[in-house]
């Protein structure tokens, strides 16, 4: 499998972490929090936590506060199809393809649910085939990247598609939730909202870098299921964010990354480029202390995390699209996301 065409979106509006410190202390639920978590929101929105600044689907910082069913789920109708779609437009101008090439659509997301799902919508924004095999990949969180991608493989490998575009869309603006736990407000300084799409084919591009997909490795760990994910509260979606998620993270990326490389007869010493999942700083901090990794080989994850915060699942996207308009060295790369489940996932790429 080969990537050949690769897109990103992101809502026009850009917010500074400042404003929207700013923002909350005039929000409507600000003053039923407890000084702990309004000291822990100002620590994070006006320190240093590794985010800057994020793109959120709203005109105002106001609209973040209108936290009800209805205006979160009308916020997720509204901009994810858009985004989406956005992104997927880029991806088939990068790969130079035309819509009815595309064979198979995968969609990935878990801050909403529309019913058809999102393949529907972006299927007929893109003006795609009427006959393309559209697919919902819902539920898998941060990590879903990935198992979209191997998803992609396999419709690949058995010959049923030629091209396919993958995309992973969060409006996790629309998941936004503000009460005393600390992993929810800790969710609501970190979470920006964007797409990543991506075309995989059977063939290499022509025009562009080779860029192949030649290994990949998951670990599920239901045991550690209530320690990072969503739960239904009142309507609405509410993140779980549990403390031991960086370490959690860091020791699933290891054994995923030492279990490929094991499996293919190569070291991490021979990895030329990282385009890992960022959750926060303090996961990236994990993973860098148990991978053994410098401040270089985290670099691209960070200016992705810094510009952007956590994207949820269209991170990853977000650092290869980096990593390549960077012209970062060819060679070994490794892609790594984690998320609800508990999950990891690893894919080993040569990029020539």
């Amino acid at each position: 499998m080969f990537l050949t065409g690769l897109g990103t979106a992101v809502p026009r509006r850009r917010y500074e972490q400042p404003h929207c410190w700013a923002a909350i202390r005039k929000a409507p639920q600000f003053s039923g929090l407890d000084s702990r978590s309004r000291a822990l929101l100002k620590r994070l929105l006006s320190g240093k936590n590794g985010i800057q600044t994020r793109h959120l689907a709203f005109e105002d910082l106001g609209d973040a506060f209108a936290l009800t069913p209805d205006a979160l789920h009308a916020r997720f109708a509204e901009h994810a199809p858009v985004l989406a779609s956005q992104a997927g437009e880029k991806a088939l101008d990068a790969a130079r393809l035309l819509p009815g090439e595309v064979d198979a659509v995968i969609v990935s997301t878990c801050t909403g649910y529309l019913c058809p799902g999102l393949s529907s919508y972006v299927s007929q924004r893109l003006r795609l085939n009427r006959g393309v095999l559209a697919l919902d990949l819902v539920g898998l969180g941060c990590g879903a990247a990935l198992p979209n991608l191997r998803t992609a493989k396999a419709l690949l490998a058995s010959g049923q598609a030629r091209h396919v575009l993958s995309i992973c869309v969060e409006i996790c603006s629309a998941a936004l939730y503000l009460d005393n736990d600390p992993g929810v407000l800790i969710s609501a300084c970190l979470f920006g909202d964007g797409a990543g799409a991506a075309i995989l084919s059977s063939r290499p591009a022509h025009h562009s870098r080779r860029v192949e997909w030649k290994a990949e490795g998951s670990i599920l760990s239901p045991t550690e299921r209530d320690l990072l994910r969503f739960e239904q509260r009142g309507g609405m979606l509410r993140n779980i964010l549990h403390r031991d998620v960086p370490r959690l993270a860091a020791k699933h990326a290891k054994g995923v990354l030492r279990e490929v490389m094991n499996r293919v007869d190569l070291n991490p010493t021979d990895v030329a480029a990282w385009i890992l999942h960022a959750g926060g700083r303090e996961v990236l901090a994990a993973v860098q202390k148990q991978l053994c990794l410098s401040e270089t080989d985290l670099a691209l994850s960070a200016t992705v995390l810094r510009d952007y915060g956590n994207l949820s699942s269209p991170f990853v996207l977000f650092v290869l699209e980096k990593a390549l308009a960077e012209s970062a060295p060819g060679g070994w790369w490794w892609m790594s996301s984690f998320g609800a489940g508990f999950s990891c996932h690893g894919a080993l790429w040569r990029v020539d």
